[in-house]
């Protein structure tokens, strides 16, 4: 008898130190999540006010004029040229943000999985669509806008395509904005991910609570 008992208080005492250290561990995992949550979710905040900056129809003197001239360039090719890269300048004043988002891609699956992904990727993504409908306004659109003969169709479909994708480089605030509603499920899709780790830390919380007064009753 006397070696039963001293069993079973053996397994106890495993046991009760196997359920801490598995306490510990989920508090601790819980407590990487929340933070991890808070900190890409306060990025995800940041590069939306920051693509809505970058798209700023308005322009200051001197804006766009760190682009680097080809050899033989015009002057009026210059402006247009020089208006196109405002969007890239100021990209560049938020380029840490945008690289450490980047880099904060994949700490996010590995925590929340891999749907996790999808946010970021939409970033991207329209951070890419910005940066080519400017080039095409710049190289294409802008320079042939009341400078190149067409037809009464070429020019309607010119026009038409023209306003496509000035719509995606400058924030016009209307339904033909395709940018802003992108970034804002963007933002929201990382808020729903982020809070199913507040939800889940929670709940451990609510369950250590339960255990702790179940023992109090027991003793």
């Amino acid at each position: 008898m006397a070696d039963i008992i001293s069993a079973l208080g053996v397994l106890i005492a495993a046991v009760t130190f196997w359920a801490g250290v598995s306490a510990w561990k989920r508090e601790f995992v819980g407590k990487r999540r929340i933070e991890l949550a808070e900190t890409v979710l306060a990025l995800f905040y940041e590069a939306e006010d920051a693509i809505r900056e970058i798209r700023n129809p308005f322009s200051y003197v001197g804006e766009g004029s760190t682009r680097k001239r080809s050899d033989g360039e015009r002057e009026e090719e210059s402006k247009l040229l020089d208006q196109a890269f405002v969007v890239f300048e100021r990209y560049q004043r938020h380029e840490k943000l945008f690289s450490q988002l980047k880099s904060m891609r994949y700490q996010c699956m590995a925590a929340f999985g891999a749907k996790a992904s999808k946010p970021f990727d939409e970033v991207s993504d329209v951070v890419r669509r910005i940066f080519a409908s400017a080039r095409s306004l710049g190289t294409h659109y802008w320079p042939r806008q009341g400078r190149v003969q067409m037809t009464e169709e070429e020019f309607e479909k010119h026009l038409n395509a023209m306003h496509k994708h000035e719509a995606v480089f400058w924030f016009v605030g209307n339904e033909e904005d395709e940018i802003s509603p992108r970034v804002k499920e963007a933002v929201e899709s990382m808020e729903a991910i982020t809070q199913e780790a507040v939800s889940a830390k929670i709940g451990f919380l609510k369950s250590a609570l339960e255990w702790a007064k179940k023992r109090v009753r027991f003793s």
